[in-house]
């Protein structure tokens, strides 16, 4: 198993010498590039108004990633909304909940976090406060199955807004994908992406890295093998399980 070209499945960081991966670099002798797998579209204010959905009509808006709030409140600046003093937010981690802060002063709004980063503490934290109607801006996939359960068990009123739309991006011209030993994913859109690019596909030797239950649950319906999982038990992020991973291949190659 050859491991020398990597391909991460999403954007560059600004400067890659200060972010995690630059450790990688000087470590190991690797190439790493960088390609997002996908394009994310921001809902217009027009098809948005055609799904007859009022914002202002919910108590509280439930977020699942940052991705989802740098969409929804571009949404809202186009609709001209402003969200009220009485607004409630329910984040799934904490980390989202601090994001929250470039659109919402904490002082002056109600925000709530999961207490862990277990999605069954988020559902916990809705379960709680069941009494209040929630919107959930969301892709055009909507929001899990396990969540729409958790929604109609315990009679939550709420609705789903698609703030946003994934389309694979064109790896074909883009990426030289036969180059890469290892594809690091992060979400499943990346998983189908490389599935809408390469129907044929065939993982053969290539390692495959993923971030998150997500992305891991995404390869295995693909048919394909992780060997790279983060967090775990062993590793809390990706580029320690990736360090770990290529530790233990140059030390096989020894």
């Amino acid at each position: 198993m050859k491991v020398k070209n990597i391909l991460i499945s999403q954007n560059a960081p600004e400067d890659i010498e200060r972010s995690p991966y630059a450790e990688l670099l000087r470590k190991y002798s690797i190439n790493l590039d960088f390609y997002k797998f996908f394009k994310i579209n921001c809902t217009t204010a027009i098809e948005f108004r055609k799904t007859h959905i009022n914002i202002l009509d919910y108590e509280s808006i439930v977020f699942s990633s940052t991705n989802t709030i740098d969409k929804f409140f571009e949404l809202c600046k186009d609709m001209r909304v402003e969200m009220p003093e009485s607004m409630k937010y329910f984040c799934a981690t904490e980390s989202i909940a601090l994001y929250l802060q470039k659109y919402v002063p904490y002082r002056k709004r109600r925000v709530f976090s999961a207490k862990d980063a277990q999605v069954s503490s988020f559902y916990d934290l809705l379960i709680k406060n069941k009494t209040v109607s929630m919107l959930i801006p969301c892709s055009q996939d909507g929001i899990p199955a396990q969540l729409e359960t958790i929604l109609a068990e315990n009679e939550i009123k709420y609705a789903q807004a698609v703030v946003f739309k994934i389309t694979p991006a064109d790896l074909v011209h883009d990426v030289d994908i036969d180059k890469y030993d290892m594809i690091v994913f992060f979400s499943p859109n990346g998983v189908k992406s490389l599935q809408a690019n390469y129907p044929d596909f065939q993982q053969g030797e290539k390692v495959f890295a993923a971030l998150g239950k997500a992305a891991e649950q995404a390869i295995a319906e693909a048919g394909w093998t992780l060997h790279v999982m983060a967090p775990s038990k062993e590793h809390t992020s990706l580029t320690e399980a990736l360090d770990a991973f290529l530790k233990e291949y140059a030390n096989r190659r020894r």
